[in-house]
């Protein structure tokens, strides 16, 4: 279709289609989303579309990328019901969201700089016996005092042990949970990993090549395609912002 529509044209369904490579069903399915404005009808009851349909089509799959689906659909509809404020404040929370996940990916990369041989939360460590005292490391901690520097519960580090992302021994007297300097550093990047959005089933593999390498080098790539996403989310967000603002000025 061409991009120099002028207004008064009249587009069938099959138009709008073939322009993004989608069906007629999508198109219909669409306007009764709200996505698109209600299309006109002909004498025999046909959907007729014009240039304004045309440039909405536009601006929601541009904000599909960064917004997804559902916000997408939602920021068009009230764009068509005349709440364009409900759809600024929208747009305004994906903003927020990709700052908020910069901010983590930040978190992680400082963590991963704090981290070290023999580094662990050791000035909250307890021993729960002297036994504990006489077997652990200056650097082991047990549950208690690591799930309270990492401001989790302790039944979230039985849930990362029984996901196989922390290992910590048993002590032989005690039975308490043991967790050497290498147990820290698996749980504070499962917990950094967990605040960017990665499932356990994700974390595993990433822990799993730390321990295989001996260290944390495998993660570089892992943050390296984290800012990659971030960064192409941001530019769909640009995107998204100029095709709804073109929609804009020829709906209002």
């Amino acid at each position: 279709m061409s991009q120099n529509l002028q207004d008064g044209v009249r587009l069938r369904p099959i138009d709008l289609a073939r322009e993004h490579g989608l069906s007629t069903q999508a198109i219909r399915n669409y306007e009764e989303a709200g996505i698109l404005p209600p299309a006109g009808r002909t004498t025999h009851g046909y959907r007729t579309y014009g240039p304004l349909h045309a440039r909405a089509l536009r601006a929601f799959l541009a904000l599909v990328p960064g917004h997804g689906h559902q916000t997408a659909t939602t920021i068009m509809r009230a764009v068509n019901d005349g709440a364009a404020a409900e759809a600024f404040r929208l747009i305004d929370e994906s903003h927020a969201q990709l700052l908020d996940d910069r901010r983590t990916l930040q978190a992680v990369e400082n963590a991963l700089r704090d981290l070290g041989p023999g580094r662990g939360p050791g000035s909250n460590r307890i021993r729960g016996s002297s036994q504990a005292k006489a077997d652990a490391a200056p650097s082991d901690t047990f549950i208690g005092p690591l799930a309270a520097s990492l401001r989790i519960r302790p039944a979230t580090l039985r849930v990362w042990e029984r996901a196989g992302l922390v290992h910590p021994r048993r002590d032989p007297q005690t039975g308490y949970r043991v967790y050497t300097s290498d147990d820290v550093r698996d749980a504070k990047l499962t917990h950094q990993l967990r605040r960017g959005g990665y499932l356990l089933e994700q974390i595993a593999p990433l822990i799993a090549q730390v321990r295989t390498a001996g260290g944390l080098e495998p993660l570089e790539a892992t943050l390296h395609g984290w800012n990659d996403r971030l960064s192409a989310r941001g530019r769909a967000l640009l995107a998204g912002a100029a095709a709804l603002e073109a929609y804009l000025q020829r709906s209002g």
